[in-house]
């Protein structure tokens, strides 16, 4: 790996001003930039790191920048910036622009993680355990990381992006970075320390210290070769009109099995009638903010704020519910089915736009249940005709699988369920109408359902 040097104050200033009007441009039209909606009207820089010097043929820089998007403080993305003289037609999906002044005058800039070489640049500072810059990278002693693994980057851009290794590794880069413990990165490596199977425990990762704080910037976990997604499984399955109600019920054991060790690796707490009224406060904050950003779902706000009111009345009534820490996000497209059929969970980030203290509550488990049975919903929309039996029928699966190793069914708390559930489909009306309006009628169906029923 070539000397990298972190830049000076002039240098960092002069780039960062050259990159702008670029960056204003491409920032705003990857799937995992936060601010869509708003104007972008600058940017800081957080910190910039030169990885391969600029004036060889292949230059690359690490970057964090904050976003500013009017006076709303900017959130703060991390970049990797490569630099050619012109790109070859390979690269030219990762076309950022052309600098006209500044340090990179005359060069082009791309996102360097369509590049095979920037990529590999990486892989080697997690195997080295390099220090460069304000960056940082620490790897398990115990996991190998061989070299001249080819990397490629996969194309199923969300909230994040990653790069595969040979098919044995894979590393996720966060894209939107705040300091802190990250759970992606905390709550795999406490699942390991309980050898918890159903989680690839982190072979490696990357954070940055800046002023006393830690930003978990990337993580590389073993890839399991040959695994499909559950959310690719169901959508195969549903088109080809086979029943998944043995798939729904082991993902509930999986899913109850995580939970378990979680609840082993990690303090739990009580919820009374005292912890629970913020947790209702916020589902109703959401839901009243919800329904004043998405007009069509005010009509069914009165109902749904009974599942809240609901849940606060079992609290005052003297009902305890036990939170520990749980996945946050958990549907679908966040486990793995390998080839030998076992399941895998994964992507432990929680809901990138919640903030990072309150992905690291404990919760009841029943919110990563009420995620699931959502993910459920949505894959039964997605068929040709829509199939809601379907769903129906891996909902009753999924809770029965999870009783099996949990010992409860999440069903014999309806109320719980019910709030939960409510307000999951509440944060998707949100996020589908910001980001998919084609997809808002699937939770507005669900809106319809529980605005209607108190049952499962």
């Amino acid at each position: 790996m070539a000397e990298t040097v972190t830049l000076s104050g002039k240098t960092s200033a002069g780039l960062l001003a050259s990159l702008t009007p670029l960056l204003r441009e491409w920032l705003p039209r990857q799937r995992w930039f936060a601010g869509k909606g708003s104007p972008v009207t600058g940017f800081s820089l957080v910190a910039a790191t030169e990885l391969l010097p600029a004036e060889s043929r292949l230059g690359l820089y690490h970057l964090l920048v904050r976003a500013h998007q009017g006076a709303v403080p900017g959130d703060c993305y991390q970049l990797l910036l490569g630099v050619r003289e012109a790109l070859p037609p390979r690269l030219a999906p990762a076309l950022i622009g052309h600098v006209p002044d500044g340090p990179l005058a005359g060069r082009t800039v791309y996102d360097a993680l369509y590049d095979t070489r920037p990529t590999e640049v990486l892989l080697e500072a997690l195997r080295t355990r390099a220090r460069i810059g304000v960056l940082r990278c620490e790897r398990d002693p115990a996991q190998e990381i061989r070299t001249g693994l080819i990397p490629r980057r996969l194309t199923s851009e969300q909230s994040n992006s990653s790069v595969v290794y040979g098919d044995t590794f894979i590393l996720k880069l966060l894209r939107r970075v705040v300091p802190g413990t990250n759970p992606d990165l905390e709550l795999p490596l406490a699942l390991a320390r309980e050898g918890c199977p159903r989680v690839p425990a982190p072979t490696a990762w990357m954070h940055a210290e800046l002023d006393g704080e830690s930003y978990v910037l990337g993580v590389l976990q073993p890839y399991v070769q040959g695994a499909t997604d559950g959310w690719e499984l169901a959508l195969r399955e549903l088109a080809k009109g086979e029943d998944f109600g043995a798939e729904a019920r082991a993902l509930g054991r999986a899913t109850a099995e995580v939970h378990t060790a979680l609840a082993g690796a990690l303090p739990t707490a009580t919820l009374g009638h005292a912890q629970l009224g913020p947790l209702v406060d916020g589902m109703i904050e959401r839901l009243d903010a919800a329904a004043q950003a998405v007009p069509a779902l005010h009509p069914y706000a009165p109902a749904l704020r009974t599942a809240f009111t609901a849940l606060a009345g079992l609290a005052a009534e003297g009902h305890t519910w036990t939170a520990q820490r749980v996945h946050g996000d958990l549907h679908l497209g966040q486990c793995l089915r390998a080839p030998s059929g076992e399941w895998a969970l994964i992507d432990f980030e929680g809901e990138p736009a919640r903030p990072l203290a309150e992905r690291r509550m404990p919760q009841p488990t029943v919110r990563d249940v009420a995620g699931m049975l959502r993910s459920f919903d949505y894959a039964a929309h997605s068929a040709d005709p829509p199939a809601p039996g379907w769903a129906a029928a891996c909902r009753a699966a999924y809770c029965s699988g999870y009783a099996e190793v949990a010992g409860a069914d999440p069903r014999t708390d309806p109320v719980l369920l019910r709030a939960y559930e409510t307000d999951k489909a509440v944060y998707e009306v949100v996020y589908e109408a910001r980001h998919r309006p084609d997809w808002l009628p699937v939770p507005l169906s669900a809106i319809r359902r529980l605005a209607a029923s108190d049952q499962l």
